[in-house]
């Protein structure tokens, strides 16, 4: 076989396998059935998110048929429906600590029982194992006020240290608590920037002094740290605080004077919500 020849044959074999790879990477691009979607949510100091897949009932009957009772379920599609803790947090009560989990659901007519599995490398429930389950709950489920055609995963019910996770889809919700630690986390960084040294930053002893109020601490110890801010740095908001503190107290002159003081560097740095802020303040005092 002459050099040409050779050359030749490679070059079409180059051309065919260039062909095929061209032919084999082409697709057509269109809607998916069941979309991928990502939620997340920081509760608390906690951040939380969820990746899942949205099927549709597309005039399918589904709990009790498309989705069986009393086998696992994705609680989605596709791949494995999958959240992630930054923080330990606690689900129903029970210890979760930091990482990411597959979420599976066994749905019965009026309760589902809700897995967090330590695989989350799954193809839905495809070789789920319950080896694999770090914990297991039941939850009662409810009927939804609208028809779910596609379902939907969010967060309800928020509070400074939880939220309720909510599933949707057709009629039927069902969801758990999940709550997070943030008093011993604040309490920490308050001794320790606040307690145990002199700062020399008004905005920290604001903080500290707004978290006591707000959860009802040591109302002597919070009147201490805003005086220190309001004579460092008098803000109109600052000095509202330092009100609320007093009338909490029973200082009530006091709180009115302070509340007087709010108000009017409120209007002089034109904030209409502080204004009426210690508007209202001021009516409760009297």
């Amino acid at each position: 076989m002459t050099k040409l020849n050779i050359t030749s044959k490679i070059s079409t074999i180059v051309c065919f396998l260039l062909f095929v790879a061209t032919v084999n990477g082409q697709q057509i691009d269109m809607p998916q059935a069941s979309p991928a979607a990502s939620i997340s949510q920081k509760i608390g100091l906690t951040d939380v998110k969820i990746e899942y897949s949205r099927p549709s009932t597309k005039g399918r009957k589904i709990f009790g048929e498309l989705v069986p009772y009393g086998q696992v379920w994705r609680a989605g599609a596709n791949a494995a429906t999958v959240i992630d803790f930054s923080t330990p947090v606690k689900i129903e009560g029970n210890k979760v600590p930091a990482g990411s989990y597959a979420i599976y659901a066994i749905p019965d007519r009026n309760e589902w029982t809700f897995i967090l599995s330590k695989n989350t490398k799954l193809w839905g429930a495809v070789g789920y194992s319950q080896e694999d389950d770090f914990l297991r709950f039941k939850v009662k489920t409810a009927k939804t006020g609208q028809k779910y055609e596609t379902m939907e995963i969010g967060f309800t019910d928020m509070t400074d240290t939880g939220a309720n996770i909510v599933f949707k889809w057709e009629s039927v919700k069902a969801g758990f608590r999940i709550e997070t630690e943030v008093d011993e986390i604040v309490m920490a960084q308050i001794k320790k920037l606040v307690i145990d040294q002199e700062p020399t930053n008004p905005g920290l002893y604001y903080q500290a002094a707004n978290y006591y109020f707000t959860n009802k601490k040591d109302m002597s110890k919070a009147l201490e740290w805003i005086n220190k801010s309001v004579e460092s740095d008098p803000k109109y908001w600052t000095a509202h605080l330092k009100a609320k503190i007093e009338l909490e107290l029973g200082k009530k002159k006091e709180a009115l004077e302070t509340a007087k003081m709010s108000m009017e560097m409120a209007k002089e740095a034109k904030n209409p919500d502080y204004v009426g802020l210690n508007e209202r303040l001021i009516k409760s005092i009297k």
